[in-house]
């Protein structure tokens, strides 16, 4: 079991996984709080401003109480307050709320007086407004929000983790995909090898076939022979095929449908019974590769026959639902969960104690890449059996 788990995307290409995306998760929440605390502190700065100048203003309507010059000092004051800020909006009014000055507040706003109301509204939602009052019974009130500065920095971890999502998905991806990438290559250099590697024992059984043509050898004999042989050239010429340009040809799916079943009648258990529907005698035509198309049959019929154990019944149809042709391989044997149904066309996924667990997976990737079809669990109970279907394009 661990030689299959390596082969089909181990636990170290796993925990590189854990360990990158942990690191990302690290590196995003140190940014996070440290942009907080960057926040908090910059805001704090900027309520101490606002109550500094406060403190500046009421001093100096205190000053010269009796003097007129503390009034028109105290107007520089709030004139030069408005103009030396240049980053936090601010607003200053006296007690009835008429605005004496603003900074970073828009024309539009202060001439509007519903704009403006809005806007007072909404800086003492954020701060309570700053009252000062001086030697004469009046009052000022100061009104402030926050900088565009601060609301950047408010905003801008959440940015970082954004991008860093993006960054870890990204790389996942494409890790991800190499990795994908990197297997196919390697089955498909395994696939080749075993087609190249088959050839020459098959070339020498029809050779040692021909041979016992001429010995006193029933004819039943050569003939189950022959078929055995080329069905193995058939498997080689499958194999062969796995990552080459696949050649597609207009097909009668009955007859290769019932050309499979009949090689695998004479082949099963006694206590098995293999049926095929001939009842629909219509030619349903799709555009296949004959060869991996019955192997994705030949994978269908060998899983019901294992469901079986040994005894049941398997039955095999064809027919046509609106512009598709179906394949329905039925078996009544063990069935499959429902939380099974969607892995078992996952490579390396079996309930076997023998196999690699390709059949299915390699099937779909016959039916939907080549072919453009689908083949999925139509229907299955656990104890009552399963139908697998297949489906095409009728043309």
């Amino acid at each position: 079991m661990r030689e299959k788990l390596l082969i089909f995307g181990g636990s170290p290409s796993y925990r590189r996984k854990l360990l990158f995306i942990a690191l990302a998760m690290v590196v995003g929440i140190g940014s996070l709080l440290f942009s907080n605390k960057v926040v908090r502190q910059l805001a704090s700065k900027e309520r101490s401003e606002i109550r500094l100048w406060s403190h500046a203003m009421a001093m100096m309507g205190d000053t010269d109480m009796h003097d007129s010059r503390g009034h028109s000092q105290l107007e520089e004051l709030i004139r030069e307050i408005t103009e030396d800020n240049t980053t936090i909006p601010s607003i200053i009014t006296d007690k009835n709320y008429r605005v004496l000055n603003y900074s970073n507040i828009s024309e539009q706003t202060v001439s509007s007086s519903e704009k403006l109301r809005a806007e007072l509204e909404r800086m003492a939602s954020m701060h309570d407004p700053i009252e000062i009052n001086i030697f004469n019974g009046n009052r000022f009130y100061i009104f402030y929000g926050e900088s565009t500065l601060l609301r950047v920095l408010k905003y801008y971890p959440y940015l970082q983790l954004g991008i860093i999502a993006g960054l870890v998905a990204l790389g996942y991806i494409t890790f991800r995909s190499s990795k994908r990438d990197e297997q196919n290559r390697v089955w498909i250099g395994m696939a080749k090898e075993t087609a190249h590697q088959l050839g020459t024992p098959t070339s020498s059984l029809l050779g040692w076939l021909e041979y016992l043509r001429g010995q006193q050898v029933e004819d039943f004999v050569i003939g189950e022979m022959e078929k055995d042989i080329k069905r193995l050239l058939k498997v080689v010429d499958r194999f062969s095929k796995i990552g080459s340009t696949t050649l597609l040809t207009p097909h009668n799916i009955h007859e290769l449908v019932r050309g499979t079943v009949a090689y695998f009648k004479s082949r099963i258990p006694r206590n098995v019974e293999l049926l095929y529907d001939d009842s629909v005698t219509v030619p349903l035509q799709a555009t296949v590769n004959d060869a991996l198309f019955e192997w994705v049959i030949e994978n269908l019929l060998k899983n019901a026959l294992d469901a079986l154990q040994g005894k049941g019944t398997i039955k095999v149809a064809v027919y046509q639902n609106g512009g598709w042709i179906c394949i329905d391989v039925k078996d009544s044997g063990k069935g499959i969960s429902k939380s099974n149904q969607s892995r078992i066309f996952n490579p390396g996924y079996t309930t076997k104690t023998r196999g690699w667990g390709l059949g299915l997976s390699l099937s779909r990737r016959i039916i939907t890449e080549y072919h453009k079809g689908r083949i999925f669990v139509a229907e299955s109970e656990i104890d009552r059996g399963t139908t697998m279907r297949v489906m095409l394009r009728k043309l």
